[in-house]
Formats: C-alpha cells, sequence, structure tokens
C-alpha cells in the first residue's frame, strides 16, 4: 500500500464514520477497482448494505464479480443482494454461478442449501421458479439430478405447494433410488392426508437404508403416534446396526411405553453402554439430553418396581440443565408413590422457571401428579386457574375437559370440548374425547360415530381412536366389526384400557378364555386402568 492509497482508504472510513457514507463508499470503490483487492471490494458492498443504499451495493458486488470472476463470495454476495432487494427474476444466473464455482465433489451439498438463499424472501412462489430454473441443468443430470429435485422440492414445500414438493421427490428418486435427499423431504411431508410421501420412503427403505434415514422414518412414526410400527423400525434397525446408540434408546424408550419393563431396561443399558464407549473414544464428556431421557427412563422403571433408591441413583447422573424441571419431576412422582403428596407438590413449585417452557413443565407434572393419586377435584382447580390466565392454550383446556368427565361433570366436559373443536376444528382429540364419552355413556351414538370418524380422518392409524370407533360398534350391537376392530387397536398398541374393551367384547360374544387372557394382559400393563378395574368389577370376573 503506497501512501496515496493509504491516504484515500483513511478519508474514505473517516467520512463513512462521520456520517457521509456516499463519500466513503465512492473511495473504498475507487480504490478497490485500482488495485483489483477482494477485501477493498468487500468493504465498499459492506459501506453501501450498512447506508441501506442496495443498488450501489449491487453495483460493486457485480464490479467485483466482473473483476474476479471465479470469487464465489463476490458471486454470493451480489446473489444476496438481487433476493434482498427482491429482484428474484435477476437471481438465476447467480444461482447457477454458485453452482459452476463449486468444486465437483461439493456440488451436491450446495445444490441442497440454495432454497435457504430465499429464506427472507417474501414470494416463495416466485422464488420456487426462479430455483427451478437456475437448477433446470441439474434437474436432468444422472449424478445430481434427485438432489436437484429435493431442493426444488424444498423450495416449494416453502411456497406451500406440498403436492409440487411430493412430485419433485418421486422425480427424484425415479433418478437414483438410493437417494437420500428425496427422501428426507418426503419424511417431512408425511402426512394421512398425504400417504404418496410415506410411499417414497417406503420404497427406499427396501433396499439398503442409511441407519439415519431409517432413524428419521422411526421418530416420523413416532410423532404420528403409529407406536408399533415406530418400534418395528427401531428393532430392524437395532438388528442391522447393533452399534447405534440412539437406535437402542427410540426402541427402549417404545418398550417401556408399551410396558415391556424388562425389554426396555435391556434396550437403555444397550444405550448407555453404547454411549460410554463413545465418550471413552473420543475423550469428552459433555451432558447429552439423549442420555437424559435414558436415565429418566430408567428411574421410571425402578419407580415401577418400587426401587425408589434405585430410581434416585439414576436421577442422580443426570447433569443437564435443561432437564432439571423433568427430574426433579420424576422425583415428586417418587414421593408420591410413597404417599408424601404436599412433599410432591412442593418440590414442583420450588423449582426455578428459566424459560416459558419451564412454567409448562412444572404445571403438567403438578397436574399429572394430582391425577396419578387420583386427586382430580385439585387437577382441576389447578388447571381452572391456568386456562382462566391462558384461555387460548387448547392442550390445557382438553386436560380441563378429561378432568371435568372424571368429577362427574359430562355437560362441563362437552361444553369444553365443543368450544376446542370451534376454535380449533384440527384438534383431533377432542373429537375423540367426546365420541368415545357419549359411546360409554351408550347416548347420541349415532353422534359419537361422526365426531370418533372426524378424528381417524386427522389420524387414521392413532390406536386409542381406532378404539373409540370399536366400543361404538359395541355399543350399536356390531360385536363381530366391534370385534376386528379393537383386535386391530390392540395390536397396534397393547393398552390396558383397549385391553378392558376387547375383553368385554369377547365375553359378550362367549369367547370366555380369549377375554381372560387379554384382560390378564391388561392388568400385567397397568393393573391400576380405572376402565379396565370397572370393567372386572362390573362384570364380576377375577381373571
Amino acid at each position: 500500500m503506497d501512501g496515496e492509497l493509504f491516504y484515500q482508504l483513511l478519508v474514505g472510513e473517516l467520512s463513512n464514520y462521520s456520517g457521509e457514507a456516499g463519500v466513503g463508499y465512492s473511495l473504498v470503490f475507487d480504490a478497490a477497482r485500482k488495485t483489483n483487492d477482494a477485501r477493498l471490494y468487500q468493504r465498499a458492498v459492506d459501506i453501501a448494505l450498512q447506508a441501506r443504499a442496495g443498488e450501489s451495493a449491487l453495483q460493486a458486488a457485480r464490479a467485483w464479480r466482473a473483476a474476479q470472476a471465479g470469487s464465489r463470495d463476490a458471486n454470493r454476495y451480489v446473489l444476496q443482494i438481487l433476493i434482498g432487494l427482491n429482484r428474484l427474476e435477476e437471481a438465476v444466473d447467480p444461482l447457477r454461478r454458485e453452482i459452476a464455482l463449486t468444486e465437483i465433489r461439493e456440488r451436491s451439498l450446495t445444490i441442497l442449501t440454495l432454497p435457504a438463499y430465499f429464506s427472507r424472501s417474501t414470494d416463495k412462489k416466485l422464488a420456487a421458479t426462479v430455483l427451478e430454473q437456475a437448477l433446470e441443468e441439474w434437474l436432468r443430470n444422472p449424478v445430481l439430478g434427485a438432489v436437484a429435485w429435493a431442493s426444488v422440492g424444498r423450495m416449494r414445500l416453502e411456497a406451500g405447494d406440498t403436492a409440487g414438493a411430493l412430485e419433485a421427490a418421486r422425480r427424484g428418486q425415479a433418478i437414483d433410488a438410493r437417494a437420500e435427499a428425496p427422501v428426507l423431504l418426503a419424511l417431512g411431508l408425511m402426512s394421512p392426508r398425504l400417504p404418496a410421501a410415506e410411499a417414497v420412503v417406503r420404497r427406499y427403505l427396501e433396499g439398503r437404508p442409511q441407519p439415519g434415514v431409517r432413524l428419521a422414518y422411526a421418530r416420523a412414526l413416532l410423532d404420528a403416534q403409529r407406536y408399533a410400527e415406530a418400534s418395528q423400525q427401531a428393532q430392524i434397525m437395532t438388528d442391522e446396526k447393533p452399534d447405534h446408540a440412539e437406535a437402542w434408546l427410540i426402541r427402549g424408550t417404545l418398550e417401556l411405553q408399551d410396558s415391556r419393563i424388562d425389554a426396555a431396561e435391556r434396550s437403555l443399558k444397550t444405550f448407555l453402554d453404547l454411549m460410554q464407549s463413545r465418550r471413552a473414544a473420543s475423550g469428552i464428556e459433555e451432558p447429552n439430553r439423549a442420555l437424559a431421557q435414558a436415565y429418566l427412563s430408567l428411574a421410571q422403571i425402578a419407580e415401577q418396581r418400587k426401587d425408589f433408591r434405585q430410581a434416585e441413583s439414576w436421577l442422580s447422573k443426570i447433569n443437564s440443565p435443561e432437564d432439571m424441571v423433568r427430574t426433579q419431576s420424576r422425583r415428586a412422582g417418587i414421593l408420591a408413590r410413597q404417599g408424601k403428596i404436599t412433599e410432591a407438590r412442593e418440590l414442583i413449585r420450588n423449582l426455578p422457571e428459566r424459560s416459558p417452557a419451564d412454567v409448562r413443565v412444572k404445571l403438567s407434572s403438578e397436574v399429572q401428579l394430582l391425577r396419578d393419586n387420583k386427586l382430580y377435584a385439585q387437577a382441576y382447580e389447578l388447571l381452572a386457574e391456568a386456562t382462566q390466565r391462558d384461555s387460548g392454550d387448547y392442550d390445557l383446556l382438553y386436560d380441563q375437559a378429561t378432568l371435568a368427565e372424571k368429577l362427574g361433570r359430562p355437560e362441563e366436559m362437552e361444553r369444553i370440548l365443543r368450544r376446542i373443536i370451534a376454535e380449533r376444528p384440527e384438534y383431533h382429540h377432542a373429537y375423540n374425547a367426546l365420541g368415545y364419552s357419549l359411546a360409554d355413556r351408550n347416548v347420541r351414538l349415532t353422534e359419537a360415530r361422526q365426531l370418533i370418524l372426524k378424528a381417524l380422518e386427522f389420524a387414521p392409524d392413532d390406536p386409542f381412536i381406532t378404539d373409540s370407533l370399536g366400543w361404538v360398534e359395541f355399543r350399536e350391537g356390531n360385536k363381530t366389526e366391534a370385534l376386528r376392530i379393537l383386535k386391530k387397536a390392540y395390536r397396534s398398541r397393547p393398552d390396558a384400557e383397549i385391553a378392558a374393551h376387547l375383553g368385554e367384547v369377547l365375553w359378550s360374544l362367549g369367547q370366555r378364555e380369549q377375554a381372560l387372557s387379554v384382560w390378564r394382559e391388561g392388568l400385567k400393563l397397568n393393573a391400576d386402568n380405572e376402565t379396565l378395574v370397572e370393567t372386572l368389577q362390573r362384570l364380576r370376573v377375577k381373571p
């Protein structure tokens, strides 16, 4: 740098600092042209951007790109500024250049990340069209075509075009059946109303899938409450990749949910062993949310066995600050099992509230504590106060409705559930709860069926909603159909409440031994289930 250039840059920076950004920009931009220095071009662009002079920033970025045609940084600035100025049609060329300037081995990743440039764009539909034009050459490429279609699909999805996104996933898979990107796109599209998305995933899984994709599919099934299928995927994964720790965690969690306590304990301990080996190999020991989940589950198992000392031992291993509320809530559950309800509630209430999520978890934990100990009136009061403060929390309103029924107030329950349905029509739990309540009380069965069928539209594979439908069939006298439906629900999710209903249908059909067998299984799953206990008492059965 000679004296003249030094003085020019000094004056430019001082001008910018004193509020004369236009002068500063001109001096630095002129210096960039004279020296062809990338740093000066970037500084000129930054000065213009800070001054909100988009056109000047674009001028400098384009000059930089023209002077240094191989510079990815220059091209990216042009691309980002054009999108920021909402001149999306002009972004096609810099998008193409971004791919061309990328090394061949990195092009797949570059293509996948292109939609991120449009994250702040207001016209997502136009953005999707522009991206597709930019990728036109690559959409037919036998090597990168699948990735290109996945990128287009992501952009279509952001534009609200789910059908177009699904088409992109299909076309990408047609180019390369083993490509992961179209499958991950399809996983994001999975829903009861778009079953064809899952077909893309299943087609991929027929081959030799990457473990991460199968794991993502298992999580998607979990989110859809398709627990039996999620468990099956976790089982396949642990068989194929017995050293994949996360798969054992999912498997153990699902086994615990199905009350297969011994199997859950083995799976969770396998997960811990694998994690310990991983830490030993890396030499790094950090707080881990997955470890916390395993410790909490193992503590729950010990608690169910009434081994409270062992439960506390597992909880003491958790060192994740984010899981403090859940950990203390588990401790509260242990106290409650020992009859120390007051101490348990105090333990939850004295927990710190570092975030709104902590407040919510504390409330849910205390309500669940009261429900588990059949203190329904106190739980209802707690929820009534909470819903008065936040009348738009439909999960809390739903819980309040179910407690109203427990307290023998079906009219109040119906009023709350109908409010949820009116204000949030997609909340399918409300349809199911109201439909089941009508069926269980053997009233307005036609309406009960309609409500439950509506719930099934949103969650067609939910075993508990299927159970409700089976119970309606039974109430209407369609015992054979009820048996078929309830068997399906019980296969999907072995649960004490479903066992109660299935057993009663079998009992009414004269299949007494099968009924007793199902009830015995139900008691092993949950001997305290109110529906099962009431059924056995009403029918005067001692299985």
